[in-house]
């Protein structure tokens, strides 16, 4: 017996309905749009090929999942609308800020080099015309004579060689009495002189008829100019080792080594005068003979 189809089984079937759970997981698909048509090999015109997707943007973070830390945005020159800080401005404020140790700096080398090198002296008196007017002021180098030991016409300033005794200090007590004199905060109780140095260790020194005579010799004394003076009979004196015969120009109004001063040691000197500074109208170098 021929069985025949059965029911439901045959040609007029109807076509399988398609499965949702299965269409969702298919991948996605695009057509060939350069497929060819018919082929001897009998594959239709149109035929499907699976294609994969790639995604180059961030991938998005889970749910619940701490988004990772965003890099501060690099720091490059300003925008064409901003205004750039000036840079004198920075300029200005390093210089504030360095100006107190440059006035340190300025202040310690001016101390320096006034207690070792050059100092400036005020002459109170008349007793040096007309070679120094009172009023004027002079430098005095103080190096020189560590060269060389004070010679005839030289005009040197000198401690006082009969000092008043003054108050024990301690070491921070002197160092402060010695930063204040520096700077002429204060003054010391025993005054400075400036002579002229006429007498060497060693020399025999007189006077007559307003002539200074040092070993038997006259002495050309060409910064007199012709001056005549009243007090012109002295000596002779021999000046003793490590000392100086001192005298002022102006000879009548003088205390000089023929008077109270008496002889000077020579580490009383303090320096040689060299140029008068003020007034500027009298500006000139300081010679000896």
């Amino acid at each position: 017996m021929a069985v025949g189809p059965e029911h439901g089984q045959g040609e007029d079937a109807a076509p399988d309905r398609p499965n949702p759970q299965a269409s969702s997981s298919t991948p996605l698909i695009e057509q060939s749009s350069d497929a060819p048509g018919p082929s001897g090999d009998g594959q239709p015109q149109g035929s499907w090929e699976h294609s994969s997707v790639t995604t180059e943007g961030p991938a998005t973070p889970a749910a619940g999942a701490e988004a990772p830390p965003s890099e501060p945005p690099e720091k490059g020159p300003p925008a064409s609308g901003q205004p750039a800080k000036p840079k004198h401005r920075k300029r200005g404020l390093s210089f504030v800020r360095e100006l107190p140790f440059l006035l340190l700096v300025a202040f310690v080398l001016a101390l320096l080099i006034k207690s070792f090198l050059v100092q400036a002296f005020y002459i109170p008196s008349g007793s040096m015309i007309p070679t120094l007017d009172e009023g004027d002021r002079v430098l005095v180098n103080k190096v020189v004579y560590h060269l060389h030991p004070p010679r005839r016409g030289d005009i040197i300033v000198f401690a006082d060689p009969h000092p008043v005794a003054g108050p024990h200090r301690n070491p921070a007590s002197a160092f402060l009495h010695w930063l204040t004199e520096g700077l002429g905060v204060s003054t010391s109780r025993n005054k400075d002189f400036i002579k002229r140095v006429i007498g060497v260790p060693g020399e025999a020194v007189e006077m007559h008829q307003c002539v200074v005579y040092i070993d038997g010799k006259p002495l050309h004394e060409p910064y007199l100019d012709g001056r005549k003076f009243n007090n012109c009979e002295y000596g002779p004196v021999r000046v003793p080792a490590n000392s100086l015969f001192v005298m002022d120009d102006n000879r009548d109004d003088s205390n000089d080594s023929r008077f109270q001063l008496g002889f000077i040691p020579e580490d009383k000197v303090i320096g040689r005068a060299f140029i008068i500074i003020w007034p500027p109208g009298r500006i000139h170098l300081l010679h000896g003979f």
